[in-house]
């Protein structure tokens, strides 16, 4: 079988899309089975938070809808068979609850299967990895991950801090995710994660979705810009260190029409959020193809990723747990 076969033969599960604006035609056109969308703003109000889900529940009622909203695992084979893309709905953020655990429910009962604990910086549930106090969960986000893992809701880490992830991962009685995040040892970035924790993640049966994504995948030389090659940096690492079977694919990757759907996302990652992407941007600006390879800076493009780890020796059958079969399997134990 060559490489194309093999690409178009996986089952693909992306981590993260950050934004979308409904388009998927270019993660069909990459050969996307499902992703984990962030289908609201990443520091929006409960209202807001609901407005977004409502636009997403009326695009997927239009019979012509590109997507297949997935509640259990069996919706993303669905969803491929079917020749659309599974739109697992997710929070990067869980400021929209506020202190109100039944809002946990509510969305669970909408279609979110993916909460984010934090989004860089402290809410009621946790510390994020930009704050410096690293103080970890508070009471509150101890109930609420009680919560989520009665209801089947999985926990990300991605953007948490050292100790929230420690303490989430210790508290939590199902697999907990990293749905977009790399090693620290092999990039020392601020959004990257410690041995510790990815080994935490690890034994919690969980998956560490490794990304292209700049602001993780770069050595912080301005000379070095993010590539597939440093990836598989990340890869090697975390496969000595917790075994294949526990790495994914989280791109970090925008589903959109026009880049202009994400221009305001794109200025406070570069303003507000500069302690997780100031350096990155400086040295290479912020338009938002800059933010991956030049060789895989679109959707389109997935098949470049097979392509690397094919070429950097990693087993067939690791590659295809590693593309999509690692997150259903732990999204399985997680929602059952």
């Amino acid at each position: 079988m060559n490489s194309r076969d093999f690409h178009q033969s996986l089952t693909i599960v992306d981590g993260l899309i950050f934004h979308s604006d409904g388009n998927a035609a270019d993660l069909r056109a990459g050969n996307v089975a499902a992703c984990n969308v962030t289908v609201t703003g990443f520091d929006v109000d409960f209202t807001q938070a609901l407005d977004d889900i409502a636009l997403w529940l009326e695009r997927l009622a239009d019979p012509a809808c590109e997507w297949l909203l997935v509640r259990s695992v069996d919706d993303i084979d669905r969803a491929r068979q079917s020749g659309r893309t599974g739109l697992i709905m997710g929070w990067q953020n869980m400021r929209p609850i506020d202190d109100k655990l039944g809002r946990i429910r509510l969305a669970h009962a909408l279609g979110v299967r993916v909460m984010q604990l934090t989004y860089n910086y402290a809410n009621r549930v946790g510390d994020g990895c930009l704050e410096v106090r690293n103080a970890g969960l508070t009471g509150f986000g101890y109930e609420a991950i009680a919560l989520m893992n009665d209801l089947g809701v999985a926990i990300d880490l991605s953007h948490c801090g050292e100790r929230t992830c420690l303490d989430a991962v210790r508290a939590s009685k199902r697999p907990v995710l990293l749905t977009h995040a790399n090693a620290k040892a092999v990039s020392d970035q601020p959004r990257n994660k410690s041995d510790e924790v990815l080994r935490a993640v690890a034994e919690s049966g969980g998956v560490v979705g490794l990304s292209i994504h700049g602001f993780m995948n770069w050595s912080g030389n301005p000379g070095e810009p993010p590539s597939l090659d440093h990836l598989m940096h990340h890869v090697k690492h975390v496969a000595n260190l917790v075994g294949y079977e526990h790495i994914g694919i989280g791109t970090d990757f925008a589903s959109v029409r026009d880049a202009e759907a994400v221009s305001d996302i794109l200025k406070a990652s570069a303003t507000r959020y500069s302690g997780s992407s100031g350096e990155f941007t400086r040295a290479f600006g912020n338009a938002l193809e800059k933010r991956y390879p030049a060789e895989m800076n679109s959707p389109r493009l997935y098949g470049r990723l097979t392509d690397a780890l094919l070429k950097h020796g990693i087993p067939t059958a690791a590659i295809e747990g590693i593309m999509g079969r690692n997150l259903v399997r732990a999204f399985g134990e997680i929602w059952s």
